[in-house]
């Protein structure tokens, strides 16, 4: 599906105005994985072969809804002044099988009753929630969305299997949208999305669904993600280059202008690789997968929260993102780099004493630390938002 944000100046895009992110505490570093025994595996081969140096994981008692609570928090006080009025939550570790996460994070931001989902894209997950919040705004549905890409891995992970447990990791990044312009920093200029059922069983969780409910009974392949790395390969380099040819073709970008890239953090082979297709230079390539690892529908907007939080690039540049994932799935998504810092936020579990009927209705998050990433600062100017 190629979808463009429509050209009339009257017809809203969205455009970014607040980044959040939420990174759990705890790093885990190669040595740590490999000290564990479970895997048959060395720091330098998980390096040579993947870029991942360390990764994140949260705390047993943290959720993915705790992560995508602090991120969401986070890209609020990004944009002070701007109420969501609705959350769209991309994730493949929902809180639970029902009801969706999202709802309940909206009630936990204070959002009272915005209109609240999930999507479920696993790896490709933000891109597909970004460009449904900008059909949304295009429709007038919203004016302000709040995207979070949110995933904890670490829950779905056998530690047992060497070609995920090296790999994954836990967090959440968001992104605050308002209705503008097309020609504006932060504005969603072009999108191309792609799927192939086909291949569904090359990265998937087997159980827990209505074909094989519950876990017990189950074996460690059928409770646990897999992904059958070797043949993901060669599929994500192709879809993700063709899928950004078809989103800067309806931008009206030329390859060469693209000034930022960031792929979906899941191999660092394969971010070279795409971007060496589409003629990016080294320079203009960004992402923190030997960091963080791949965090899946979190990834994309933790890599560019980052990037920001760095001012690595200038507001207004034009930007290229584009993934790959379970499903088979697949987009790309043409934009100009946002006018704003990204604020970060710590998880905090949610109180086990609470539940849905007793949390009182105006209740905000409790416990979480926040704080603008301390960065050297650079010459470019931004908005004023960001103070």
């Amino acid at each position: 599906m190629n979808t463009r944000a429509p050209g009339r100046a009257a017809t809203a895009t969205a455009v970014v105005c607040g980044i959040g992110s939420c990174l759990p505490p705890r790093s885990l570093t190669n040595e740590e994985i490999v000290a564990r025994g479970e895997l048959a595996t060395t720091d330098a081969w998980i390096r040579s072969r993947t870029g991942i140096a360390r990764r994140r994981h949260a705390a047993p008692d943290v959720s993915t809804g705790d992560l995508a609570l602090a991120a969401g928090e986070a890209a609020m006080r990004s944009a002070p002044g701007v109420r969501p009025d609705l959350v769209l939550i991309a994730t493949t570790t929902p809180d639970r099988p029902c009801p969706a996460t999202a709802p309940d994070v909206a009630h936990r931001l204070g959002l009272g009753t915005v209109p609240a989902f999930d999507l479920a894209a696993v790896c490709s997950g933000f891109l597909y929630a970004l460009t449904t919040a900008n059909a949304l705004i295009a429709q007038g549905t919203c004016r302000n969305p709040l995207v979070i890409g949110a995933e904890k891995y670490s829950a779905i992970v056998d530690p047992r299997d060497r070609d995920t447990a090296p790999i994954f990791g836990d967090g959440a990044g968001a992104f605050l949208l308002r209705a503008g312009d097309h020609d504006e920093p932060g504005a969603l200029v072009a999108a191309d999305l792609g799927a192939d059922g086909a291949g569904s069983d090359l990265i998937a969780v087997a159980g827990g669904g209505s074909r094989l409910p519950g876990t017990a009974g189950l074996d460690r392949d059928e409770r646990y993600f897999r992904m059958r790395g070797r043949q993901v390969y060669a599929r994500a380099v192709t879809h993700m280059t063709r899928s950004a040819h078809s989103a800067l073709d309806r931008a009206g970008w030329p390859a060469p202008s693209i000034e930022a890239f960031i792929g979906h953090q899941a191999n660092q082979r394969i971010l070279d690789s795409v971007a060496e297709r589409l003629g990016v230079p080294v320079h203009h390539r960004f992402g923190n997968i030997a960091d963080v690892g791949n965090t899946a529908a979190a990834s994309i907007p933790l890599a560019l929260a980052d990037t920001a939080a760095r001012r690595l690039v200038r507001p207004g540049a034009r930007t290229l993102l584009t993934t790959f994932g379970g499903g088979l799935t697949w987009g790309a998504i043409a934009l100009t780099w946002p006018a704003v810092l990204p604020h970060t936020a710590a998880p905090a579990p949610r109180p086990p004493s609470r539940t849905l009927t007793d949390v009182p209705p105006d209740a905000l998050t409790d416990g979480l630390t926040e704080a603008l990433t301390d960065r050297s600062p650079q010459p470019w100017k931004l908005s004023a938002s960001t103070s």
